[in-house]
């Protein structure tokens, strides 16, 4: 098989490629078994007609079609492999000859572009540091400890305060009419969950079970509700029920509960180590991201479409497997947001291209640096992944038995990253400048907020079951985390 090899741009070549018309004619023969059967002859049964005759009736052109799809993928595929062409899309194929001896034919595709790597060594990153607040650590033991609170009955004289689960009763009234969506029974809220709207929770501190109330509240002026927003009503409450906290003292035994530490103190350093442990991976991340960043922003590559196509294609790909993680089709999350897939890719094009571009240019360090990944390296691979997955080392090996590749390239990025960072030249970032004192404003009531659905599985039109519920915020289209450098 011959072939002649063309750029035709930095990203784009053509193959012409001859087939021997002795090969050629073996794909006539696979397309003669094929359509044998279909093709009526004279005095012949269906099948049993010699190949011979059929081309002498009806041409040798009968079987062309057939034996393409036979000979040239076949000679395309071979082709790519002998001119060692990196192809990222589809070929776009052209006969140029046929029926008098070889077949000729060619094939336009997009190949990984040819780019001249800027500057990657020596680059200026911003020294990021992330210090633990005491505030992330008792949240991290307000989350224990709220997982191991119970809640029980309170007696029938206690008094609710701030801090209390009450299942509640409730009716609103606007000049004395009962409004859609403001009547409930049964219903549950923690007072100074800030769920309902201002003043509604405060109203309900001193009330005991049993008990009916009414009270005077204004809407506020930003609520979602045309109807409602800034006007007076009245609610009537009955409280039904009361429960409050039995929650377990902060202390060694406590930390024995919820750990495997004997003090409390053990216990409390253990979470600080974590949080620094994961603020330190995050600046170390965002410090990768930036030099990542500054080396493709100084290499120009004329990326192929088709690659930002495949890339998007995995981002939704993964995108949805996580939604279907939640319990609904990517199909459905379409409806929920109002978006079309056409919306979505372009939403994720941006991203997709960096992402591409960041491969490319981590591909091409590592080849100019002539970085390989040895079988200590590779073990290493199989030892992080297998900690990541929480596996067994060697069931790790068994699923990458068929794509060691894939743990290879792992590997070459790895040593590719390392390698980066070591040569950059990290900052410290630029002091903010001071700010003058300000005489300290006056008391002002909080603004209501709206209920953000940062962890609903689909962002959704704030629904109006009960007005006194604050509408859930329009979410959009959460973009998928960054792929990880490795693949």
């Amino acid at each position: 098989m011959n072939v002649k090899t063309e750029r035709l741009s930095s990203n784009k070549v053509k193959l012409e490629i001859t087939v021997a018309e002795v090969t050629f004619e073996k794909s006539i023969d696979v397309a003669y078994k094929k359509m044998k059967n279909k093709i009526n002859v004279p005095n012949f049964r269906p099948g049993k007609a010699p190949k011979s005759f059929i081309e002498k009736l009806y041409g040798k052109e009968v079987f062309y079609e057939e034996a393409f799809n036979d000979a040239i993928p076949k000679a395309y595929y071979e082709a790519i492999q002998q001119e060692n062409v990196e192809v990222v899309s589809d070929p776009e194929y052209d006969i140029v000859s046929v029926g008098e001896g070889d077949l000729v034919f060619t094939a336009e595709v997009y190949v990984r572009p040819e780019f001249t790597l800027g500057q990657y060594k020596g680059v200026e990153v911003t020294k990021k540091e992330y210090p633990v607040k005491e505030e992330e650590i008792e949240a991290k033991i307000k989350a224990d400890l709220d997982k191991n609170t119970r809640w029980i009955d309170a007696e029938d004289d206690y008094a609710a305060k701030s801090g209390d689960r009450l299942n509640i009763n409730y009716k609103g009234l606007k000049d004395g009419v009962a409004f859609d969506g403001g009547t409930a029974e049964g219903h549950t809220i923690d007072i100074g969950s800030n769920t309902f709207i201002p003043g509604f929770e405060d109203n309900l501190i001193g009330m005991k079970k049993g008990e009916e109330k009414a009270f005077d509240i204004t809407f506020p002026e930003d609520y979602f509700s045309e109807e409602l927003k800034g006007q007076a009503v009245v609610f009537e409450v009955k409280v039904n029920d009361i429960k409050i906290k039995d929650a377990p003292a902060l202390d060694d035994e406590f930390a024995k509960d919820v750990s495997e530490f004997e003090t409390f103190e053990e216990y409390k350093n253990d979470i600080k180590a974590k949080l620094e442990e994961n603020a330190n991976k995050m600046a170390d991340a965002d410090m990768e991201n930036e030099l990542i960043e500054k080396i493709c922003d100084a290499t120009e590559i004329d990326i192929p479409q088709s690659m930002i196509d495949t890339r998007i294609d995995a981002m939704i790909e993964d995108m949805s497997y996580r939604i279907r993680g939640m319990g609904i089709n990517f199909e459905q999350y379409l409806q929920y947001t109002g978006m079309t897939m056409e919306q979505v890719r372009e939403e994720n094009k941006e991203t997709a291209a960096k992402q591409v571009k960041g491969m490319l240019v981590l591909e091409e360090v590592g080849k100019v640096e002539n970085i390989e990944a040895t079988d200590e390296d590779i073990e290493n691979q199989y030892a992080a992944m297998a900690k990541e997955a929480r596996m067994d080392v060697e069931k790790v090996k068994e699923m990458f038995a068929n794509n060691d590749a894939f743990v290879r390239n792992r590997a070459v990025t790895e040593k590719t990253l390392k390698l980066l960072k070591d040569a950059a030249v990290y900052t410290d970032a630029p002091a903010e400048p001071k700010k003058a004192a300000k005489k300290p404003a006056a008391k002002k009531k909080a603004a209501p907020k709206a209920e953000a659905a940062a962890d609903a599985p689909v962002a959704q039109e704030a629904e109006a079951p009960a007005p006194v519920k604050k509408p859930r915020a329009k979410k959009t289209v959460e973009k998928p985390a960054e792929e990880e450098k490795a693949e």
